[in-house]
């Protein structure tokens, strides 16, 4: 749940809407701390695509966060969100621009590195934990203006939320969790969202 939230939300945004999760987790280098370290997760996508969730900050060196997405033809396209350590001691921005890390798509192939010298010149004129977070703000405040849903809505957040608690609960129950999310009783907190 701490670790990737934003991947796995890039993830359902790539992909869409989940059949059925079946998920571990285990705490395997911080005894120390009350939460997983390490989760792993096997997804069905209604649309018949099939997704493998590896999260870890558990590594040395840093960790990576990357979403990648491998088509039917063989093509792959995919995003590497953080690079090395996320958290660093004595560090207040972020050390790397995010870039794509895959891309191949028939005839676009060469296009990565561009898109990446472009997104590396944006990066470094200004400073990303301030001037994406002011671009949110800056939409939800328009969209109550407009009348309209912001860009990114709470149900899209509810949405990463039950597939982590999908993964949870097929850690606890060993068994494959389908979607959407059942409740559990004296349960109100349990990561479903309402239908």
């Amino acid at each position: 749940m701490n670790q990737a939230p934003h991947q796995l939300d890039i993830l359902l945004w790539f992909m869409g809407e989940i059949d059925e999760v079946y998920g571990l987790w285990r705490n395997l280098n911080h005894p120390y701390i009350e939460v997983e370290d390490t989760a792993l997760a096997i997804i069905k996508f209604r649309n018949g695509g099939i997704g493998s969730i590896i999260v870890s900050n558990s590594q040395k060196p840093g960790i990576y966060g990357k979403v990648q997405i491998h088509g039917e033809n063989g093509a792959s396209v995919g995003v590497q969100t953080d690079g090395g350590a996320m958290f660093i001691a004595g560090m207040k921005g972020i050390v790397e621009p995010p870039l794509n890390d895959i891309w191949t798509i028939p005839g676009e192939e060469e296009l990565v590195r561009e898109w990446n010298a472009e997104d590396a010149r944006h990066f470094s004129r200004i400073d990303p934990t301030v001037y994406y977070m002011e671009r949110q703000i800056e939409d939800f405040l328009l969209a109550l203006e407009e009348n309209r849903d912001p860009l990114v809505t709470g149900e899209d957040g509810r949405r990463t939320v039950e597939l982590f608690t999908a993964i949870y609960r097929s850690n606890r129950d060993n068994l494959p969790i389908k979607f959407p999310l059942g409740h559990e009783k004296g349960n109100e907190m349990d990561g479903r969202r309402k239908p």
